[in-house]
């Protein structure tokens, strides 16, 4: 068992994660990896049990590369700002091979993640939220971070008062470095934004950046269709329907 921990007050339930995460059952999300929220000691936790690797993978995080669980917990302390607060995170092994895996970071309440204002048309305020959305991302790479998954069910958002606060998660897979603009407003395509929305956040991007709006805008709808079109056509080869 490997683990580290940012506060000492969690160090009994992390040795214990297992036990808690299966007597648990608050899960949220269930596909390849688990999230389940859990209460300890009155305060809610966000514990994520990444999928057990198969054996090829198992050989690389235990010698090669640092498990999704731990690239988790660094990333997260290296941009605490912009994250829900980390905990920490627990590694298990078997046969001398990475096992099971957990990241745990306190529950941020939010109210809705970007999806919502993407999908509805009549939302409120609509235009003050995306332009408060285009100078968070501004704020992300401006520090030289780069969200390699920066889709609409990883940003979650928060009223407060006249504003809005914003958070990220699912960072395992970060990139910390100068950007181009190209990288910048490639950064935007994976939202599946409607063109017009796209348009508002990205006037707004341009305006903070200093860059030629119109510039932006083409830049960032060419990634944006790009995607869009590798996307359906993954979907046509399946069979399954198409999204505009």
């Amino acid at each position: 068992m490997a683990f580290e921990v940012d506060n000492n007050r969690y160090l009994g339930f992390l040795k214990n994660i297992q036990n808690h995460f299966i007597h648990s059952n608050t899960s949220i999300h269930k596909a390849r990896n688990e999230i389940k929220i859990i209460d300890f000691e009155g305060k809610e936790l966000v514990v994520k049990s990444f999928k057990i690797p198969n054996i090829i993978n198992k050989v690389v995080y235990t010698f090669f590369r640092d498990s999704k669980a731990k690239k988790s917990y660094e990333n997260s302390v290296k941009i605490i700002d912009f994250v829900p607060k980390p905990v920490g995170f627990v590694e298990f092994k078997k046969f001398g091979l990475l096992d099971e895996s957990y990241y745990i970071s306190e529950k941020f309440d939010y109210d809705f993640t970007i999806r919502e204002p993407l999908l509805d048309k009549e939302f409120s305020k609509k235009d003050a939220l995306f332009k408060a959305f285009a100078a968070f991302t501004f704020k992300l790479h401006e520090n030289s971070i780069l969200h390699l998954d920066y889709s609409p069910g990883n940003i979650l958002i928060k009223k407060e008062n006249e504003g809005y606060i914003f958070k990220i998660v699912d960072i395992n897979r970060m990139e910390f470095r100068g950007l181009s603009l190209d990288e910048r407003l490639k950064n935007f395509a994976k939202l599946w934004a409607r063109d017009d929305d796209l348009k508002i956040i990205i006037k707004e991007y341009a305006k903070l950046s200093s860059e030629n709006e119109q510039k932006c805008i083409d830049i960032a709808l060419k990634y944006s269709q790009a995607h869009k079109d590798r996307k359906n056509a993954k979907k046509r080869l399946r069979g399954e329907a198409v999204v505009d």
